[in-house]
């Protein structure tokens, strides 16, 4: 019981009140679909007001030099270059050039020792003067077997002597006149065994052949030549480092361009930055094949008043095999241009090219002339000088210039 006096009863259980469900937050999803319509809207827009343009490159058509050429490399050389050798061998006594001197002809150059060619210029006079002795004494000789053949041809007639003496007599006679003639002829080879004496001595004496430039050397004081097989170079000589020649060689699909007088522009490493001219003097018809490649040799003259070129330097070089000077000229890549890149048809004689009128590109036939690879020639057709050939065409997307939309 409780205080009151009354009995305890347990109060009634109350249920519980239910709890409120949360509400899902759909708006982030909402917001989400809101922009991405936004931005198709957008973009939809931006594809409306886009459109592809087409801008043309063009060039001039202008009048110009249009040059046809064949390109080829080789080596600078002088136009005449000298061996000088040693006709006989020895020992290098004196050098009197050296590399770059420039020398006149019959100076001296070298000096090959001479001991052993006088030993044999001695031995030879010696030889002939033995020659010319014996010649005198058989000269006595044969006066006397004449005088001895005549006696006694007179002492048979008187009966003195018999035949058989006369003739042993005349035997000698004839046998002394025989050894005069060849007393004369040992002379005579004496003779010429001195003057080779006396030349193979006056080669040991090396001279300059003619007015020139010592390019190499190739001896020193000392050194023993021989020439008992072939012949020592010992110099090289070039007669006129002011005049040189270009030897180049140019390949058999381009020699049938080539002919003598075509004008040649040429460049060494050694001045990249400057050319030479030049001439072809020569084509010549000996074939060089180097693994399995033909080319042919090109001659060409060039001057070298400055002593700029060096023999051996490397030349690479373009001979002008036509040319055409003032003429009416296109680009070749307006020959090959076509609008929308299909494909242009192969340039001829009379072909088509595209020319830029009022913004847009129209169709000209033209004939072609001389082709450089860079340039053609236009020897009549459909377009006049100041006229814009298109060469290529560039596309680009760019946003089109228009008012806002109602």
């Amino acid at each position: 019981m409780n205080e009151g006096g009354r009995p305890d009863v347990a109060p009634p259980r109350t249920r519980a009140a239910p709890r409120p469900r949360r509400k899902r937050r759909r708006w982030p999803w909402v917001f989400l679909a809101v922009l991405l319509v936004a931005a198709g809207g957008l973009a939809f827009r931006w594809s409306e007001q886009r459109e592809l343009r087409v801008r043309y490159v063009t060039a001039p058509v202008a009048r110009g030099t249009v040059a046809r050429t064949v390109s080829a490399s080789g080596s600078v050389n002088p136009v005449v270059i000298v061996q000088v050798g040693s006709y006989v061998s020895g020992v290098i006594q004196e050098l009197l050039c050296d590399f770059n001197t420039n020398v006149k002809k019959g100076q001296l150059c070298a000096k090959i020792d001479q001991r052993p060619y006088l030993t044999a210029v001695a031995q030879s006079l010696a030889n002939l003067n033995s020659a010319k002795a014996q010649l005198g004494k058989d000269k006595a000789n044969l006066a006397y077997a004449q005088s001895v053949y005549e006696r006694n041809a007179a002492l048979l007639k008187r009966g003195i002597v018999s035949q058989e003496a006369l003739e042993a007599s005349r035997s000698a006679f004839e046998q002394a006149r025989a050894q005069i003639a060849l007393d004369e002829a040992t002379i005579e080879q004496q003779t010429a065994a001195l003057d080779a004496a006396y030349v193979n001595l006056d080669y040991t004496n090396i001279a300059s052949p003619v007015d020139g430039t010592v390019v190499s050397r190739s001896i020193n004081v000392g050194q023993t030549v021989a020439a008992s097989f072939q012949t020592p170079t010992l110099f090289l000589i070039a007669t006129d480092l002011t005049k040189m020649q270009v030897d180049l060689s140019v390949s058999e699909s381009d020699i049938g361009q080539v002919k003598v007088g075509d004008t040649v522009s040429f460049r060494v490493e050694a001045f990249p930055d400057r050319s030479f001219d030049g001439e072809v003097i020569q084509v010549r018809q000996a074939p060089q094949t180097v693994q399995n490649v033909v080319t042919y040799d090109v001659v060409v003259s060039a001057g070298n008043p400055e002593l700029l070129l060096k023999p051996g330097m490397t030349a690479t070089a373009r001979i002008v095999t036509a040319e055409r000077a003032g003429v009416l000229r296109i680009p070749d890549a307006a020959l090959r241009y076509s609008p929308g890149g299909r494909p242009a048809p192969r340039p001829a004689a009379q072909t088509r090219v595209w020319v830029l009128r009022q913004g847009l590109p129209a169709a000209a036939i033209v004939q072609i002339g001389l082709d450089d690879d860079t340039n053609a020639e236009v020897v009549g057709g459909e377009i006049a000088e100041g006229d814009a050939v298109v060469v290529a065409e560039q596309r680009e997307e760019a946003l089109a210039a228009r008012g806002p939309r109602n």
